[in-house]
């Protein structure tokens, strides 16, 4: 690999954006590997402003790093990613986000009438939840928080 083809670590802070100190954690972290030169200073590859761009992309779409880690441990190291690589893992991405989406769509809908929490402290609440009868499924917000759950029919 010819010395020009890496970058160091101000270089690559430059090319994100990020801090030094970022990358470092995010080296630590596992999602960048740098090659060390005989002084022992780092350098890293091209594809790393990819694979941090991305990190910085799914961390604002509220993956954890865990989560990230997980996905580009599927790219290739030392490598450009290519188009079918990151479809691969925009396929799967897509699924968690639109998860997310449909979350944040049921609390927007919901949150001002009733989140479905039994805390009887609106006015709807004693119309949905009469009793707190809905405690038997469990804690928390459950129309917003669980995809599966719907509010109980006024009628019954």
């Amino acid at each position: 690999m010819r010395g020009c083809d890496l970058l160091t670590i101000g270089e690559l802070a430059a090319r994100t954006g990020l801090s030094v100190s970022a990358i470092r954690f995010y080296e630590g972290r596992g999602l960048v590997s740098p090659i060390r030169t005989s002084g022992n200073q780092r350098r890293f590859l091209r594809s790393d402003i990819r694979r941090l761009s991305f990190t910085l992309i799914a961390q604002k779409l509220g993956l954890t790093i865990e989560e990230i880690c997980a996905e580009l441990a599927q790219l290739p190291q030392g490598r450009t990613p290519t188009q079918a690589d990151w479809e691969r893992i925009s396929r799967h991405f897509r699924k968690e986000i639109d998860r997310r989406i449909a979350l944040l769509e049921r609390t927007r809908d919901t949150l001002d009438s009733c989140i479905g929490c039994g805390c009887l402290s609106l006015k709807t609440c004693g119309l949905y939840n009469p009793g707190d009868r809905l405690a038997v499924n469990g804690p928390g917000p459950r129309f917003v928080l669980s995809a599966n759950e719907t509010r109980p029919d006024l009628d019954q």
